[in-house]
């Protein structure tokens, strides 16, 4: 079982990638602050300890990644975490984002598809104790959690093809979806705001590259 310690060259080495997010742009203090404060290593294999607080992405298995920090910032502050906001996201992953969100005060319902990254997940969630907020759900994404519906926000960590309607169907009226939907060589960031008659707007954002988002729920057991 892995030992987690969280040093002063960690903490200074979270420090050097905050300065280096705030230079790409992002300006949300409350999302800065929850890069800094949690321990992006304990996300990842003990061997990438030197390398976790780089500005990259790093594989987790299954053909998954832990997104890049700069990513996970992006797509959180478009998300305008307030205190309390019931989120849904859509790939759990390494939890690194959930993370991130339940720094936040957000109450977290994270869906993985993965059998294996989420059972493991869910009995090594690092940070547990920190944040009781976050529940770990398996199932197919492109579903969402009907029965625990209607969410604030929605936040989607893969490519998507399309948007699923199921996820629309569960935003509150006034509430948005954050998703990254392919358009050929990169996906676009969208954010799609609900309207009380159940209407939607969209807002388009920079280009990125994420793992595609799958239908239905893989089984196997990585660990």
């Amino acid at each position: 079982m892995r030992i987690l310690n969280d040093t002063a060259l960690h903490k200074g080495m979270r420090k050097k990638l905050v300065d280096i997010i705030r230079q790409k742009g992002i300006r949300d203090e409350k999302v800065l602050d929850a890069i800094l404060s949690i321990p992006r290593h304990y996300f990842l294999d003990s061997v990438l300890d030197k390398y976790a607080y780089e500005d990259r992405a790093f594989p987790i298995g299954e053909g998954q990644t832990i997104s890049q920090p700069y990513t996970v910032a992006y797509q959180t502050e478009l998300l305008q975490v307030k205190p309390f906001d019931k989120i849904l996201e859509i790939g759990t992953g390494s939890a690194y984002q959930a993370a991130v969100l339940g720094h936040l005060q957000a109450k977290v319902y994270t869906i993985e598809r993965q059998k294996g990254l989420f059972e493991y997940r869910k009995a090594h969630f690092p940070l547990a104790s920190r944040y009781p907020n976050i529940k770990f759900f398996y199932g197919d994404g492109f579903l969402g959690l009907p029965a625990y519906m209607p969410f604030d926000k929605i936040l989607v960590t893969a490519a998507a093809p399309f948007v699923p309607q199921p996820l629309l169907n569960q935003l509150k009226p006034g509430a948005f979806l954050v998703i990254p939907v392919d358009e050929g060589e990169g996906q676009r960031m969208k954010r799609i705001t609900k309207h009380a008659d159940g209407s939607i707007s969209e807002e388009l954002f920079d280009y990125f590259r994420f793992v595609p988002m799958l239908e239905g729920k893989q089984n196997g057991n990585m660990y």
